[in-house]
């Protein structure tokens, strides 16, 4: 079979650090997702556009910073100003027939007030019944709205495909004091326990049979283009028996630097650990209890770390049984498969868990992982690229021109498997944080090239400055070291090119995330 357009395939995990392949690192086991990269492209010097969920996930879809979509931090929706901009909207111009799976998060979920999207707690029972879009520019979708095997434990009408689908299957009045029954790590890890769920309960095991459903069952002669949204490896760190056990917390390799050193850092790393969030009661509890990290014995690091390799393991079987659907519906030749994530995960670094405006390498880097028709084989391409480059890349795949975005596309070095000489080698990333989250307002702005990694904090006109080559672990801030001025100028100079169409108001919070 042979297709002019490719399908193309968009697998996404959350928060899902770029060293975390079995192509980068021994103690994990990724094989499906490794057999991606050894007959196609991977990118390994790829930044996300912001370092949490709804912004890099706005960001993802639009090919432009937050500051111009708007989402400049979790608990503001994505407005519908940017639909059509987005590559759902662009890719149906050329004939694709788009569809979304899994973890959308492109609206606030945890609402102060009803808002009519489908993702908004207050109105998804409106979305129950019968809803398969359109939203966000995709014609067809099946959503994990969290619960009722996560926290919060949406029960019908809520919580979308999900919940609904456990509920036709008769789990959905167990599933919540099941999940609550499992069993903990004897060293307390924070987030960490084993569901007592059967594994085809598990939201990973979901997305794999919608996924590979869909793909069975498409008939239509027009190309698709299908996102399939892993909501792992994010936390609660909670992987389902047999995966519970995959990884022996003895044999996972920890940070070298895994100290909370706090007194070598700029003022916001301290202040957002420890200022009271400014927002009502019931959010402020969630910010202080289950989003901010606890100090980390290297016990308790070692089972989150098993755990959140078990979670990576069980998304990489799924991404396997995406695979065979393809081989077994007669596709893979036909279809690219591309593999990234919204944002990566501390996991100890810097003492350090899940995320925070701290913009260290293991937070702000993803994998990039592409392979299908017309794309080099067994290549790795070192150049500095952000995930804002795959809209305007899976438009160009798809046929069409792109445009209007911040990012550009990668279809070149895809074909050649090489970096192209007139591919920008830096990438930029902006999270605007209001003192509703952490107890204090930030506005942080990062320029990363091959050498160096600038974050500036706008409000205070405060930063920080790593020379990576020689501190790949970013332990010496040089921002206001004499000796690095010249550096420091260029990453401003690079930061100044940043396109001057960011929003003049901002857009009002709908939430907490």
């Amino acid at each position: 079979m042979s297709r002019r357009q490719p399908n193309i395939v968009f697998i996404t995990t959350d928060q899902h650090r770029a060293d975390c392949y079995s192509f980068a690192r021994s103690d994990i086991a990724t094989p499906h997702i490794d057999s991606i990269a050894a007959r196609g492209t991977r990118f390994d010097r790829c930044y996300c556009p912001s370092p949490i969920c709804q912004p890099a996930r706005a960001s993802l879809l639009t090919g432009v910073l937050p500051h111009t979509h708007g989402v400049r931090d979790n608990g503001i929706d994505l407005p519908d100003d940017m639909i059509e901009r987005g590559f759902a909207a662009q890719v149906k111009k050329q004939g694709y027939k788009t569809a979304m799976l899994g973890k959308a998060h492109f609206s606030t979920q945890h609402t102060f007030e009803p808002t009519g999207r489908p993702e908004c707690r207050y109105t998804m029972a409106d979305h129950y019944d019968g809803w398969t879009g359109p939203y966000m520019g995709f014609d067809y979708l099946e959503l994990f709205i969290d619960g009722p095997v996560k926290w919060p434990y949406w029960t019908p009408p809520q919580g979308l495909h999900f919940t609904r689908w456990l509920d036709e299957t008769g789990a959905g009045a167990h599933a919540g004091k099941r999940y609550d029954s499992g069993k903990r790590p004897a060293s307390a890890a924070q987030q960490v326990h084993t569901p007592d769920l059967p594994l085809n309960w598990h939201t990973s095991s979901w997305l794999g049979d919608r996924a590979t459903d869909f793909i069975s069952r498409y008939e239509d002669d027009d190309p698709f283009m299908l996102w399939v949204s892993f909501p792992d490896p994010h936390h609660p760190f909670d992987p389902p028996s047999p995966y519970d056990r995959m990884y022996d917390p003895q044999d996972v390799d920890l940070p070298k630097h895994r100290d909370l050193d706090l007194g070598r850092r700029p003022w916001w790393h301290s202040a957002s650990l420890t200022g009271t969030p400014q927002t009502n009661e019931e959010f402020r509890e969630i910010r202080e209890n289950l989003s901010r990290q606890k100090r980390l014995t290297d016990r308790q690091l070692r089972d989150i770390t098993a755990a959140y390799f078990g979670m990576i393991s069980l998304v990489d079987h799924n991404v396997g049984r995406i695979l065979a659907a393809l081989k077994a519906k007669g596709l893979e030749d036909d279809t690219i498969v591309v593999v990234s994530a919204d944002h990566g995960e501390f996991l100890g670094d810097h003492g350090l868990l899940f995320k925070g405006p701290m913009l260290y390498d293991s937070l702000i880097r993803v994998g990039l992982i592409a392979a299908g028709p017309g794309i080099a084989r067994d290549c790795k391409v070192d150049q500095v690229v952000s995930t804002l480059d795959l809209a305007p890349t899976f438009v160009d795949l798809a046929g069409g021109t792109p445009a209007d975005y911040h990012g550009q596309s990668l279809r070149p070095a895809l074909e050649t498997g090489t970096a192209q000489d007139d591919m920008r080698n830096h990438a930029l990333i902006e999270w605007g944080l209001a003192a509703s989250r952490c107890g204090i307002d930030l506005d942080l702005f990062t320029v990363v090239t091959r050498d160096y990694r600038a974050t500036f904090e706008n409000l205070s006109g405060d930063g920080e400055m790593y020379a990576l080559k020689d501190d790949p672990y970013e332990l010496n801030n040089v921002f206001d070291d004499p000796a690095f001025a010249a550096a420091r100028a260029e990453m401003e100079a690079i930061g100044s090119t940043r396109p001057d169409d960011a929003r003049r108001e901002p857009l009002p919070i709908a939430g907490m995330c």
